[in-house]
């Protein structure tokens, strides 16, 4: 049986995504190419790895599901050697794919990627956004070397280096008169309205908080997406709860004001790095992560949390 990394590469592109045309899109290549790159491989396998079914894509047979696991294995281990080899001369040279939290990712990333650019030139990095849910997905699909995000959306597989905590605050219009308090609690939260975003696992969190400490969240508004709710907190629609303070969050321009929430019963989310526990990471992986614990040590993330510094 002969067959490419190159062909590998469009059967796992296919398989995780469901569908050639899909696949063609990601890569940037003909669909016939994928098709040749599937029908070859399942010649050389005698079995088929997929069952094509019109206008609904791919779905792997039993056979196809062990197969594709053993694919992407080797294709991490074949990104492993690759930069392992042009690390040789010394620089961090090549790619690191990260997956961050999508509504951290503003604040988060700018002083690392500039850090990043100026200590290793040669070092090209790809940033995938994506919910709590999905970044994970990312990283155990073997698609990111490394995650940013929460310490509670880890699994036994995983290994998690943590940054920094970030406790939950109030972003609340300057309109509100409570936008000038040096703390809230969530009774005084509670009965305005709430601007909610509405994302996996982040939605139930912040209603959690709310009944660990014997209140219900009135909600009013609701978004998937960061912005659109920073938006309606500034235009006096409500307030909404975060954990990592959004970039330029307080100036002459912003309509908003980042409150710290006293809360007794509100345990501080530990956000920082998570690996695949049983993967070897490549030379760059591990110069990018010793870089962000470098920021860390030098206080680069102190200003995106909010804290209640007289509690």
């Amino acid at each position: 049986m002969h067959f490419t990394l190159k062909q590998l590469r469009y059967v796992e592109a296919a398989g995780r995504l469901g569908s050639i045309a899909k696949a063609a899109d990601e890569l940037a290549i003909s669909q016939s190419s994928i098709t040749a790159a599937i029908d070859s491989l399942e010649f050389g396998l005698d079995y088929d790895m997929f069952v094509r079914t019109p206008a609904k894509g791919i779905q792997p047979t039993p056979s196809g599901i062990e197969a594709l696991e053993m694919i992407r294995n080797f294709i991490h281990q074949t990104r492993q050697f690759e930069s392992e080899l042009q690390s040789i001369g010394g620089d961090a040279t090549g790619l690191v794919r990260i997956a961050c939290y999508a509504t951290a990712a503003p604040a988060f990333l700018p002083p690392i990627l500039r850090d990043i650019t100026v200590n290793f030139p040669s070092m090209s990095i790809q940033v995938l956004e994506g919910n709590m849910a999905s970044i994970i997905q990312f990283l155990d699909e073997g698609r990111a070397d490394l995650a940013f995000t929460y310490e509670e959306v880890t699994h036994s597989g995983h290994t998690f280096l943590p940054l920094f905590k970030a406790p939950p605050y109030a972003l609340i219009s300057v309109d509100d008169p409570l936008s000038r308090a040096s703390y809230v609690t969530f009774q005084d939260l509670a009965p305005r309205p709430m601007v909610m975003l509405d994302l996996p696992r982040t939605k139930e969190y912040f209603l959690s908080l709310f009944d660990a400490h014997g209140v219900k969240a009135n909600i009013a508004h609701t978004s998937r997406s960061a912005e659109i709710v920073r938006a309606l907190v500034a235009g006096g629609f409500g307030y909404t709860v975060l954990n990592i303070k959004p970039q330029n969050a307080e100036g002459e321009m912003t309509r908003y004001k980042s409150i710290p929430i006293r809360a007794p019963y509100a345990k501080p989310h530990s956000f920082g790095i998570v690996t695949q526990t049983a993967a070897r990471q490549p030379k760059i992986v591990t110069a990018f992560i010793e870089r962000c614990q470098a920021l860390q040590n030098n206080g680069a993330f102190e200003n995106i949390t909010v804290w209640d510094t007289d509690a």
